[in-house]
């Protein structure tokens, strides 16, 4: 039995006959459908579908003029987890247009509910969780994939990401890894997850506010902490003080997709807006501290003695935030790659700059 969900004839996004990648709506669109692929992708492989008659992933790229030309595999379990999308430009499309096109799209899947990834899946998710991702072969696999496809052009002006939930996180931080170097990648995040208590579902703004400035503090006090310890080490060893990775990665602005339902995504709404809060009544020199770390990614550093380099992958100090203000029947549908393709739900944007 076909599950409708992968069925583009039915849930894709059929009004997309003509791409103009001037448009948000389009681009967005396209981006996710290009990730729903790949988790197509591995669904046909697990469930056998092969061939023109049987496989439903093509449709969800070819549609739009892109061809999977690599799937990315994972070493533990050999599912399919990304994989690298070339775009066949129309002659139709006028010039303007096509200069904001990309020429290949490399996107990666979230957790995939079937017996034979769920596990290497959910692996990977507490990795994101203890901020251990980059650590992993899975990752490994994909960023030598991006640096390969950066380096083969020469720059990476016509390479996008994408990625749902934990293909998200994969996104995010193979971007912030080829942003260190100077290049910029366009981004589509899609509920990307944000690892942190879901202040967002209070109610009250005063009280939310409040806990908010009290995290804060907190966070920017024990990395004020870490960092005096990790100066007497260097005084010690003669060491140069580490450069700010954080403020190096401001020019970088990914595409975030968040919806207030889903409690995984919702709380970038309030990260961004929060050290906006901080700025207009005069403490966001606390708030540029606290936003470059979190208190679980404080307590992990803790634990491994330092060890772990590369910090959450949620902290983020620009991005294009969107958000679905439509409302959502259930976690399910606030955390599902089908709502960012809808003509009927209700978005808003917002681009935030760190200072």
């Amino acid at each position: 039995m076909i599950c409708e969900r992968d069925d583009f004839s039915l849930t894709g996004p059929l009004h997309l006959t003509s791409i103009d990648w001037a448009n948000e709506h389009h681009r967005r669109s396209v981006a996710a459908s290009l990730v729903q692929g790949i988790y197509v992708s591995e669904r046909d492989r697990q469930l056998q579908r092969e061939g023109p008659e049987l496989a439903l992933s093509p449709l969800w790229s070819e549609f739009f003029g892109f061809r999977l030309i690599r799937k990315l595999v994972d070493d533990a379990d050999h599912s399919i987890f990304g994989g690298i999308y070339e775009y066949n430009k129309p002659h139709s499309q006028t010039a303007k247009s096509l200069e904001l096109s990309p020429r290949f799209v490399i996107a990666f899947r979230g957790t995939v509910n079937k017996a034979d990834s769920i596990s290497r899946d959910i692996e990977l998710d507490i990795h994101v969780i203890r901020n251990g991702l980059h650590t992993t072969t899975r990752f490994e696999i994909a960023i030598q994939a991006v640096r390969n496809m950066v380096a083969s052009l020469g720059d990476g002006s016509s390479v996008w990401l994408a990625g749902h939930s934990l293909g998200a996180s994969m996104a995010l931080l193979t971007g912030k890894i080829i942003a260190r170097t100077g290049v910029f990648l366009e981004c589509f995040a899609f509920n990307p997850p944000f690892l942190s208590p879901p202040i967002e579902k209070i109610k009250d703004k005063r009280i939310k506010h409040g806990i908010r400035i009290a995290g804060s503090v907190i966070t920017a006090g024990l990395a004020l902490a870490k960092k005096a310890t990790q100066q007497v080490s260097q005084n010690h060893r003669a060491l140069p003080a580490p450069q700010d990775s954080f403020a190096a990665l401001s020019d970088w602005f990914p595409r975030l997709y968040v919806n207030p339902g889903d409690h995984l995504c919702s709380e970038y709404i309030g990260y961004f807006d929060h050290r906006e809060k901080m700025e207009e009544i005069g403490v966001g020199f606390v708030e540029r501290l606290a936003t470059q770390n979190s208190l679980g990614g404080l307590l992990v550093d803790i634990v491994s003695g330092g060890k772990n380099t590369e910090g959450p992958v949620h902290l983020i100090p620009s991005s294009v935030l969107t958000v679905n203000l439509s409302s959502s029947r259930c976690f399910k549908e606030a955390h599902g790659i089908h709502q960012w393709w809808r003509e009927d739900k209700r978005f808003e944007t917002k681009v935030y700059q760190y200072k």
